[in-house]
């Protein structure tokens, strides 16, 4: 319990320090998982999500998924998540727009806002294969996410410009994308063990890299069936044109129960 307190003091003043340039939220998340044989698994988890220096809820999600352990140290698993997301979408002017050409303007300079709460739907399949040598485990997880939004209309938008509502209506149309996902991690962990230290880096590809996600966190298995999860993550986001999320330090604070 000390090392955890520790840690989530140092993890704290560091957010505070750093989070005046790039963006601080808080990930919490309750998942429970049931094993049904020695090769099959389900599970259910529920997060919750904010943002601007938690100021804001980011998303709320649920989802369900299922694994099955091909053979030791291997297992493929698939999931559905859905979630509903609290979305600002802004459009930037460009080059050819006239108020650019006019000099009212620069490109690159905001122009609309749109603010609406809508649902996105998640699909993914999963490998994962694990390696330990001693007390030191290593985990290579290769992921495919497939995200569809659905179409959405808002009454109107805000105007940079004329900082004011447009008073049109505007659609943001439907549109779904494909990732893979490649998380690699590494955790140290002896018989008897409860409070488990890991640190990963995941890399979000999309013929491109659009995010890097680094972590940095234990795991205190309380029992057999209970344990706690608390890490500090920074999200550095690349090239992400469907999401629009911008760099982000997180501190995520799970829990799970298994039976």
């Amino acid at each position: 319990m000390k090392r955890i307190a520790l840690f989530f003091i140092l993890c704290t003043a560091a957010l505070a320090v750093s989070a005046q340039s790039d963006d601080f939220g808080v990930w919490s998340s309750v998942e429970v998982q049931k094993k049904i044989d020695k090769k099959w698994s389900v599970g259910l988890e529920a997060e919750l999500r904010t943002r601007d220096n938690v100021s804001e809820v980011d998303r709320w999600s649920g989802g369900l998924d299922v694994s099955y352990k091909i053979l030791k140290g291997l297992k493929i698993s698939a999931d559905y998540t859905f979630l509903w997301d609290n979305n600002e979408r802004i459009s930037y002017y460009e080059e050819g727009d006239k108020k650019v050409v006019n000099g009212a303007v620069n490109a690159g300079d905001p122009k609309k806002r749109g603010h609406y709460w809508g649902p996105r739907h998640r699909f993914s399949l999963s490998l994962t294969g694990e390696k330990s040598f001693g007390p030191w485990g290593f985990s290579l997880r290769e992921r495919w996410q497939y995200t569809y939004r659905p179409e959405h209309t808002v009454a109107e938008r805000w105007s940079y410009y004329d900082e004011d509502w447009d008073g049109e209506e505007h659609t943001y149309r439907g549109k779904g994308k494909n990732v893979l996902r490649s998380r690699l991690q590494v955790e140290y962990k002896k018989k008897g063990q409860k409070v488990v230290p890991y640190a990963s880096a995941e890399l979000y590809n999309a013929w491109s890299v659009q995010k890097v996600r680094y972590s940095l966190g234990a795991e205190w298995r309380i029992t057999k069936q209970h344990s706690l999860d608390l890490c500090y993550r920074y999200q550095d986001v690349r090239n992400d044109d469907f999401d629009y999320e911008p760099n982000i330090h997180i501190l995520g604070i799970g829990y799970q129960f298994k039976f």
